[in-house]
């Protein structure tokens, strides 16, 4: 089964990342469908489109756009799933939907940056991370790893890959290179971590 122009991805885990394990127990941390924070991201490539070649390959875990396992309401109330839905738990995604693939470590597709939030060591604030600034944990070759770079205000979209908290940002929207990270501590909070 391959797409004509879409790769075609199965969630890996459920669609919705909403249950930390805490010891023994669970934690449900979200129930409605529609929050998009809750959404999993993470999935697996079933096939690659007959299209075009990419370097994404069959069986490689890939970070997708928040909208392709999620369920939403219509204007009547019904339930309904997303248009990348195929069948049984398959999904067309197209190639701009896919941000990272991991062959022995995460790649970042062009266009796209990953970044760590540094701790906001500033007594008089209250955040605990520096806003618009991180460090680079993953890029598509345009920025070096652990380069410290800004980037504009809702320019960034939360994601927590392997227990980290990592911004994406468009590299067209990261607006200044501050050179290599020197007396910058990195910032993940511990919901992040956990389970």
């Amino acid at each position: 089964m391959k797409a004509y122009k879409d790769f075609i991805v199965s969630p890996i885990g459920s669609r919705y990342s909403n249950v930390k394990k805490i010891n023994e127990k669970e934690l449900i941390l979200n129930t409605e469908i529609s929050n998009y924070q809750y959404v999993n991201r993470l999935a697996k490539v079933i096939a690659t489109p007959l299209l075009f070649q990419s370097p994404i390959s069959v069986g490689d875990e890939v970070i997708v756009h928040h909208n392709v396992f999620r369920r939403w309401y219509n204007i009547k109330g019904v339930e309904k799933n997303s248009r990348c839905y195929f069948k049984d738990d398959k999904y067309f995604v197209a190639g701009d939907q896919i941000f990272l693939y991991k062959k022995d470590k995460w790649i970042s597709t062009p266009g796209y940056t990953f970044v760590k939030s540094i701790i906001n060591n500033d007594n008089y604030s209250l955040e605990k991370e520096k806003n618009f600034i991180g460090v680079v944990k993953y890029s598509d070759g345009t920025f070096n790893e652990n380069e410290v770079i800004g980037f504009g205000p809702n320019m960034r979209m939360e994601y927590v890959i392997e227990g980290q908290k990592l911004w994406r940002v468009m590299n067209k929207f990261i607006e200044i290179k501050y050179g290599h990270k020197e007396n910058q501590k990195e910032y993940n909070p511990s919901w992040a971590q956990s389970g």
